[in-house]
Formats: C-alpha cells, structure tokens, sequence
C-alpha cells in the first residue's frame, strides 16, 4: 500500500485516497476479486490503474468503446505510464507491436474491447503473458436488464475460468439491485469483495419539466446558465438530434450532431471536437456518451425522457466530473411517454423482459412527476437513503403546486371510455372541449355526456392532465402504435369516485430566479481570473501540439489552484493537486513562467 500511495502522490499528483479507493486497491493488491459501484467522477480507473503498476504483469483492461481506449491511453502516456490499446482503429502492425510489447512486459496496461479480448488469439496471447490483474470497465453491459446491454460481456467468466489466479475487478457506476446481482452472476464474481459508493452527486442540480416550448426554454437555459460552457443534449430519434443540432447553430451556438446512423469518421470528428475545443454542444441520442471523460461537461439536456432511471442517472452523471457545479435539466412531453411504450412492446424480447423495461420506465415517469425531492427519489432506486431533501433541485428550490384533479382526471378517463377506447390524446382534448369538427360528427362523439365538459380547461392544460394520468399508470398506449389512449385496472376505482388524485400545477413560463444558477464558484478574484485564463489559454495551445484533449494536460481545478496559489518555483507547484512528477517536468516551467509574467 506504501508503493500504491507513492503512485498516487508522484504519478497521479493527489496527495490521498477518497471514497473507497483505499480499500479496493488493498483487495486488489492481494489478488482478490471486486465488485466497484462508484458515481461518474468519483475515481474508478485509479482503483485499477494503481494495482496494475504495483503488481508484477500487464494490466488488462476491458473496455466496451474505442473512443474511451484512446481518451484512457492519452491520459496515462501524459503522466508516464506505459499504456496502450489494441482495437479495430489500429493497422496490423500496430496492434502486432502491441501484443508484442504485452508479452515482454514492455507495456504496463493494455485496453482491449471484449470482443477481441475473446477471440483465440488474443486468449493464446494473454496465456503466455504475465498479467497483473484483469478490469472490466462499464461492467453493467453485462446485464441483459441494463440500459447498455452487450452480449459479449456475459461470456467474461472465461477470465476466471482460465485465469483463476489473477484478481478481476468489475467497475460501474450504475446498477440498481438487479443488475448488481446479474452482473455478480454472469462474471461469476460470487467471492469478490463489494464495494458501493454513495451514488449522490451533490453538484449537479436536476430540473424536470413538461415539455412546453421544449426549444426556447433550452436556448433559454442555455443562454442564462451556460453561455459558452460545454455539454450534451440529448434526444430520442436521429431526425430529433440533426434538427435540433441545425436549429442551434442557427442561434449562434456550436452544437454537432451525433448518432448511430452518421458515417464513422463524422461521428469521430464530433466527439474529438467535443472532446478538445471548447464550447461545444453535442446534441445526441444516446449513443453517444458512456466512457466520456471530459470533467468539465458543464450541462446535461433531454429534450426527451430517458427509458429508465439508470439511464437517466448514467446520462446526467456526464455533467460535473471535476466536482464543480452543474446542471441536469430535462423537458419532457406525452409523446415521449407514448413513443418509449410503444418501442418496449415493439420489441422482439420475451415478455419478461418487456415487463421489466416497462417497469424502468414507470419508474422514470414517477420521478419526472414528482412533487418531492428529486435526488431523494433518485438515490431510494438505488438503495440508499438520504434523510433531509437536498435543496439543489427544481421541487426543492420551487416546489410545485398541487391541486385536487379528481373531478378533471374522472373526466378525462371517462371520455376515453365513451369514445370507446379508439383515439389519441389531440381527439379526446376536441372532445372535452366540445369542439365542432367534421371527425366528431361523423363519430356521433358530438352526442356523448363528456362532449364539451371540459371547458374549465385549456387544451394545452388537458395534455398536462393525461401526461400525469399516463405518467401515473391509470391510461397506457394502445398495442398498435397508433397513439391510442387504453384504460388501466388502476382507473376504476378512480372513475367510481373511490379515489382522491392530487396533481401537478403546471406552470405557465420558467422565470429566471437569480438562485437558479448554478454556475461554478471558484472564489478567483479579478487579478487570479485573468491568469487562469491566460493559463487556460497555454493550456490549450500544449493541448494542440500533442493531440490531446486539455483536461489530459490540467484540469480546470488545477489551474484555478496555480492562479490562487501562484507557485514560485517547480518545489512548490508540485503541491497543487493533479501535478505528478511527469506532468511538472513536462509542463511545470512553461506554466511557472505564465505566473511569473
């Protein structure tokens, strides 16, 4: 352990171990299993990195993205570790001087993606090798109930199998109780040491609102909070990224599109654009993301709602990496409700399945429209408690009014009754508001007790009536993919007049509160702001020459602690945190003459 916390100090620059690091790299360093539940940010690859330099071998790391390889790689080549990757993106004889530099211990971590990992090749390779430990990054792919499910993950129990004597370590950083135990199962980790981290990340805040005018209030948003900081937007569909992407750029912003169905080399350039400029916006669907290392994602998005929690907590977790505050904030509409039930029964899964995904996402709808403490909620999914609300999300900063929807919500499930259980939500609304239209006419609905009751309402107030009756499981979507409203068992006692409902206010605009923001407080006076800019702009010039994003150089915190601190010498700028021996002979003099000046 004395070895492992000189690396930390010398090579990594941090002076202790936090949360559980301390603990997992002592059972690692024994050559025993682990299991490591840890939030985004919270420090998962020192867990592995640390015992595979300390342990005699070549560290093995599977890993499900290219792009998380080359973003890991860059990172420890910059404090000097030997490291390298070993996937489709290298030549022949790249990937040959790799797997030659593995068998002669010439490399100290080596990443590999399970596919190739589990190919005979490479299993013959790693049988003549000496490997200090195996670590499965992203282990909740494994899970076929998780949201990243990858199949080449559940043959992973071959490493013990034909390894038994080199420690695994699994790591995550979301897994409810379910996957947790899959994931156990399928790698077969039944002795491993479990090690579960608090899942709170205090410094995002978390906003849900419905999805009126979804555009505006994220350029809004945008505008207000985050004028110039990076970030993600996400949506459900390829056509809802590259539109939204367009309508972005219009207004000003440097906002790309990624999704599955951009040529590779256009989705590359994005993420490395991403990745190293500054300012940028990604707009989404969700295949972009897992294994981003950027810690200074300023702001997470959804124009669209998430298909679980787990999801949404992975998606969100993006945001705030460098433990500054951070914004997680989400529209959402009845669409999205109706369009993710009906992609959960379109599928081709067994019917377990399908009643699983659909409980994810009953989940996620109760989140969305509750009137309490979001990150209490959140937290509860995932086993664990927090006693007081947190009072850094929207319910807790504003909370919602409530008002007694009985009478509204019985109309409204009553006219999806009368009208014989056949139509969408636009329909049902002309039909409460009695709307004169030839459909209506020709459907006889004009004749009907409920046409023309529901003038207490607005239309766009009624959607907000059936959002929350969807949301909250009294109506579902029709099997047909045609939007039609269905009554569930939950409806009747509430149509008998048995049942109370308390529902959500809308609220008509979001004003703009000054406690709202949640920008990073970095307490930099006038004179310390200026030379961290300057020192930001250095940074990003040394980031440029070598091809790297610049938080592999610094991060944001480490020169915000040099523009406070101004070292006056190499001694002492090597007790800024982040700055190991590599980096302060690499940089150190470039950057004290930057003070200096």
């Amino acid at each position: 352990m004395q070895r492992a916390l000189d690396i930390l100090n010398h090579t990594f620059g941090y002076h202790e171990f936090r949360h559980h690091q301390a603990d997992i790299v002592k059972t690692v360093l024994a050559g025993q299993d682990a299991l490591v539940l840890m939030p985004t940010g919270g420090g998962k690859s020192l867990c592995y990195q640390i015992p595979a330099l300390v342990r005699d071998g070549v560290g093995i790391v599977v890993s499900p993205l290219i792009a998380l390889m080359q973003d890991q790689v860059d990172a420890l080549l910059q404090v000097g570790i030997r490291a390298a990757f070993i996937n489709s993106s290298q030549g022949a004889e790249q990937q040959r001087l790799t797997e030659q530099a593995l068998l002669t211990g010439d490399v100290d971590i080596v990443y590999v993606a399970p596919e190739r990992l589990l190919t005979d090749r490479m299993l013959d390779i790693l049988d003549r090798a000496k490997i200090s430990l195996f670590a499965i990054d992203e282990a909740h792919c494994v899970s076929q109930w998780g949201h990243d499910f990858r199949r080449e993950y559940q043959q992973l129990s071959i490493l013990h199998q034909r390894f038994p004597s080199v420690p695994r370590i699994a790591l995550t950083a979301t897994a409810d109780g379910r996957t947790r135990d899959e994931i156990i199962a399928q790698l077969d980790l039944g002795s491993a040491a479990v090690f579960v981290n608090s899942f709170d990340r205090p410094n995002i805040r978390y906003t849900i609102s419905e999805g009126l005018n979804s555009r505006d209030r994220l350029l809004s948003f945008l505008n207000q909070e985050h004028a110039g900081d990076a970030g993600i937007v996400y949506c459900l569909s390829r056509k809802k990224v590259e539109s939204v992407a367009e309508w972005l750029s219009s207004k000003g912003k440097i906002a790309l599109p990624y999704h599955a169905g951009l040529p590779v080399e256009v989705r590359q350039l994005h993420q490395q654009r991403f990745l190293r400029e500054e300012s940028v916006v990604i707009v989404a669907t969700i295949a972009f993301g897992m294994g981003i290392d950027k810690p200074d994602v300023r702001f997470v998005a959804h124009l669209s709602l998430p298909k679980s929690i787990e999801a949404y907590y992975q998606e969100t977790g993006r945001a705030g990496r460098d433990g500054q505050p951070a914004n997680a904030w989400m529209a959402y509409g009845l669409q999205d409700v109706i369009t993710l039930r009906q992609m959960v029964l379109d599928t081709d899964a067994h019917e377990q399945f399908k009643r699983a995904q659909h409980g994810k996402l009953e989940s996620m709808l109760g989140l969305c429209e509750l009137s309490s403490c979001r990150r209490q909620a959140l937290l509860a999914y995932f086993d664990e408690t927090l006693s007081e609300p947190c009072g850094n999300c929207d319910t807790c900063l504003h909370p919602p009014e409530t008002w007694d929807g009985t009478q509204s919500a019985r109309k409204a499930l009553s006219c999806v009754f009368r009208t014989g259980q056949r139509f969408g939500v636009n329909y049902l609304i002309d039909v409460l508001l009695g709307k004169d239209n030839e459909r209506i006419q020709n459907n006889l609905h004009h004749k009907l007790s409920t046409y023309g009751i529901g003038e207490e309402h607005t239309g766009v107030e009624w959607r907000g009536v059936y959002r929350q009756l969807i949301a909250l499981g009294y109506l579902t979507a029709d099997l047909e993919g045609h939007g039609t409203l269905l009554l569930t068992e939950k409806s009747r006692p509430l149509l008998r007049g048995e049942q109370q409902l308390q529902l959500r206010k809308q609220r008509k605009t979001e004003k703009t509160r000054k406690e709202k923001t949640n920008r990073p407080q970095v307490d930099l006076s006038e004179d310390d702001d200026v030379l961290f800019r300057v020192l930001r702009g250095h940074r990003l010039s040394l980031a440029r020459e070598r091809g790297v994003p610049s938080y592999v150089i610094f991060h944001d915190r480490t020169l915000q602690e040099m523009a406070v601190r101004r070292p006056e010498s190499l001694a002492e700028m090597g007790e800024i945190s982040g700055i190991g021996e590599h980096k302060l002979e690499a940089f150190g003099e470039s950057f004290l003459e930057l003070i200096t000046a």
